[in-house]
């Protein structure tokens, strides 16, 4: 594995994260901005990269935006928001092509920064406020994009269960926002609220490819123009189990299949010691075709048509997921606990280790191919606190013992289950107690 070493800088209160490489043919650039989840705050913050996209002072039309993207010999740009704890990021992105492979006189890294640096501070205004049929027409984006999850139904009973795991947590609250905010916010109040975005997001920009640390420096000093006296950092998570009994929330929608999730509470987060265990333990529970979920859920009993999990250590969360025959939810859930009764009870062949930590191997040196991808994991370093490479965590993973999975998974407790069933199943909603 390539060892990847990140320089770190600082310009006004933007943390700066360079990677200076010749591997690759283009500079990849991402901009985090992340602030807590707040009720308050979510749905404008949501909004606001939709409209930041569609013009800047210099581009105000967004025919005019999209061709300079195409003047910078086809950067892309795009954004994500989404939750990484009980923090909102936005992220934007652009990928440009490294000058020594196109004939231009000008420094397209350089263009780019001005590119971005406009997009983020200087985006295209009326009456001290932002367009307002800017604004009108992305609402509708983001009410469409929200509407749309109940259309999912493996996505909406993912976000249920999340929301009923944590009704008196932030982490309740979907990045996209509350589609009952979205009517109420107007040119000016989603104005006001960009520019409190701009006083108080953690900002950290990351650039792979063929430059500097320097460069970079100047390049942001020049671009980016913040008016804000402060800085601030993120908190990670405690990872704190607290016991409770276990909630069961059926839901009745007209579905012909289930859907059967349970969330799981784990003390162990990205920054813990143990959580290159956390990860063989979850990659041995559900994430692999060759884990106990797939292999004895699916395809044994022939119960579900999917069953997997996923392990979010920025959060202390284990989330297991099936799509299920509604007439199988007992046994199903009865076969599903019996898995986490296994992993407790030390049942893990030398197989599950060995083809586990593979996967997760490949998965990491794969990521050395995408500078993207370097960059995001280098984030969580952000996030959380802990300086770990992919180096370090490949070699953590190497050394995880079966008895290592096994203190895992007694950190694990079951925390909710939630089952979407037909409407013929349950009527009316209920909320039941185990």
């Amino acid at each position: 594995m390539t060892k990847t070493l990140f320089e770190r800088g600082k310009v006004g209160h933007i943390r700066l994260h360079v990677l200076p490489t010749t591997r690759f043919k283009t500079f990849a650039v991402s901009l985090y901005a992340g602030l807590p989840l707040h009720e308050q705050t979510v749905t404008t913050t949501a909004l606001t990269p939709f409209v930041l996209r569609r013009g800047t002072k210099s581009y105000p039309e967004t025919t005019e935006f999209r061709e300079q993207l195409e003047h910078l010999y086809g950067a892309g740009f795009g954004f994500d928001v989404y939750k990484r704890g009980n923090y909102q990021i936005v992220q934007f992105r652009m990928d440009t092509i490294n000058d020594s492979f196109v004939e231009t006189g000008e420094s397209l890294l350089g263009k780019t920064f001005a590119f971005l640096g406009e997009v983020i501070t200087k985006p295209v205004t009326e009456n001290d406020a932002f367009r307002t049929s800017y604004v009108a027409s992305e609402r509708e984006t983001v009410r469409k994009k929200l509407e749309s999850i109940i259309n999912d139904k493996i996505r909406y009973a993912a976000e249920r269960c999340m929301e009923e795991m944590f009704k008196n947590d932030p982490y309740r609250l979907h990045p996209l926002g509350q589609q009952s905010d979205l009517e109420q916010i107007t040119p000016n109040s989603l104005f006001e609220a960009y520019k409190k975005w701009l006083k108080q997001a953690n900002f950290d920009l990351y650039v792979v490819g063929d430059t500097t640390l320097a460069e970079v420096e100047e390049l942001v000093a020049r671009e980016f123009s913040l008016d804000r006296s402060s800085s601030s950092e993120y908190v990670p998570e405690t990872g704190e189990v607290k016991a409770q009994e276990v909630r069961t929330v059926k839901e009745a929608l007209d579905v012909n299949q289930g859907k059967l999730n349970l969330g799981l509470r784990t003390p162990i987060m990205y920054g813990d010691d143990r959580y290159a265990a956390a990860l063989m333990y979850n990659g041995i529970l559900g994430s692999y075709p060759h884990s106990k979920l797939f292999v004895n859920v699916r395809e044994k009993e022939s119960l579900a048509y999917y069953a997997a999990s996923r392990f979010d250590g920025h959060k202390g969360i284990v989330g297991i997921q099936s799509g299920i025959e509604i007439d199988n939810y007992e046994k199903a859930l009865s076969i599903i606990k019996a898995q986490l009764d296994s992993m407790r009870a030390g049942e893990i062949s030398e197989l599950e280790m060995s083809q586990t930590k593979a996967m997760i191997r490949n998965s990491l040196l794969e990521m050395q191919d995408s500078a993207f991808e370097m960059i995001a994991f280098d984030f969580n370093r952000v996030l959380s606190g802990k300086d770990r490479s992919a180096e370090e965590l490949l070699s953590q993973v190497e050394a995880v013992t079966p008895d290592n999975v096994v203190a895992v998974a007694n950190t694990v407790e079951l925390d909710t289950i939630y089952f979407l069933t037909g409407q013929k199943e349950v009527q009316p909603l209920e909320n039941d107690r185990l």
